[in-house]
């Protein structure tokens, strides 16, 4: 059969669902295919590229209509998107907050909360450490949530993920700085 890059990203993504991302490897994605590792570089160049479109595409099947029109609700709606895009598949809050670190992919979500900030009246030089903020914020939040569930699932754990009741607190605490500085 011959492949597609997007068949491959497709099989990477139940890889990385159904095994985790420490078992996400050129190796055994090309197993999965039915190819040689050496035939996966004809597709992508690297591990590193996979990842990037690996995070890209949960990112694109995350994405949902938005109906806020306020630079700060349509923070929120974006920070929840993020956060819900990558809690759809397992470690995917690790595989798109090192893609977006690495500036690999993932970079969607903070030009569009660029724009958001930039769209409310925040000065440039607080733009970015505001996107920033608000990223690290979803990143965090949501890795720890999901690792916790996953422990969980595991029974390694008993203890409340802090869902997305505490995730919703936590970005409005973060806004309400935010436009306590649109204020001034």
């Amino acid at each position: 059969m011959r492949y597609q890059r997007r068949d491959v990203v497709e099989r990477a993504i139940e890889v990385l669902d159904e095994y985790g991302l420490e078992s996400l490897t050129m190796r055994r994605l090309a197993a999965e295919l039915g190819l040689q590792p050496s035939a996966l570089y004809h597709h992508v160049p690297n591990k590193q590229t996979l990842l990037a479109a690996v995070a890209d595409e949960i990112l694109e099947r995350g994405k949902r209509e938005r109906q806020a029109t306020e630079w700060d609700q349509r923070a929120v709606e974006i920070c929840a998107e993020l956060r819900d895009a990558m809690l759809a598949y397992r470690d995917g809050a690790e595989v798109v907050a090192t893609a977006h670190t690495f500036g690999l992919g993932a970079g969607e979500p903070a030009a569009q909360l660029r724009e958001a900030l930039r769209d409310g009246g925040l000065p440039d030089d607080l733009v970015d450490v505001g996107t920033r903020a608000l990223l690290h914020l979803v990143f965090g939040h949501t890795a720890d949530e999901q690792a916790a569930l996953q422990a969980s699932s595991a029974g390694a754990i008993d203890r409340d993920p802090g869902g997305p009741g505490d995730f919703e607190q936590g970005i409005e605490l973060l806004l309400d700085g935010i436009r306590s500085r649109v204020r001034r």
